[in-house]
């Protein structure tokens, strides 16, 4: 059995108004076996789609690379723009060792409402993923119905890809939106959506990474 442990912890810039929250990163990244095109880096997966999509929304000209370099541009970026990173997943267990997240057993949650508590200026929580097992916002609702006491319950606002909710955390109102997840594992969710459908029969060069671009740029 595969101990998966979160590499990194929450970067959050003290100006972070958004957190990107996803689960974990592939099982690489903890046992230190980065390939040559990997940032040492959350989200920094040479086959993950969320900095070549920010990349290109924002033109940063980014690296993709294990060097300093390249995890300092991301972090620049990010504490210019406000938003933080704090996956939900702090440690799992993986009878195969994966990226899957259906494949995470024994999971322990960081303790998100405090984590959240201790960055009063963050209004937004962007999942990278959606309500299905084992994804980000399917384990923020675990987190939320486990803190019974806080007796917090997620609103809907938009019931459309990407969902939105929203809940209260002491007076503070707090948006949630479940992003199309930036991996290719969700490309067969993507082709079934009536709104990638009707693009794709606009311009047939339209695809996937295109309608997750169009999408973030809102929320980012």
């Amino acid at each position: 059995m595969f101990y998966h442990k979160h590499p990194y912890p929450p970067f959050i810039p003290e100006s972070a108004t958004k957190l990107i929250v996803g689960t974990l990163p592939p099982p690489r990244f903890t046992q230190r076996k980065l390939k040559e095109r990997d940032v040492d880096f959350c989200y920094g997966s040479q086959d993950g789609l969320l900095w070549p999509i920010l990349d290109q929304i924002f033109d940063l000209e980014l690296i993709y690379d294990t060097s300093e370099k390249a995890i300092a541009q991301r972090k620049d970026f990010l504490r210019k723009r406000g938003i933080g990173i704090c996956d939900v997943v702090e440690s799992s267990y993986r009878e195969k060792i994966d990226a899957s997240d259906l494949g995470m057993k024994d999971v322990e949650l960081r303790n998100m409402l405090q984590i959240l508590r201790n960055h009063p200026k963050i209004d937004t929580l962007l999942f990278t993923g959606g309500n299905s097992k084992n994804g980000p916002e399917y384990f923020f609702r675990r987190h939320l119905k486990n803190s019974e006491e806080e007796n917090i319950k997620l609103k809907v606002i938009d019931n459309e890809p990407p969902r939105i909710h929203q809940f209260v955390l002491d007076g503070r109102l707090i948006k949630t939106v479940s992003l199309t997840a930036p991996s290719g594992s969700a490309n067969r969710a993507i082709g079934s959506m009536q709104l990638y459908k009707e693009l794709k029969s606009k311009d047939s060069n339209f695809n996937t990474v295109d309608f997750r671009i169009l999408q973030y740029k809102e929320f980012f």
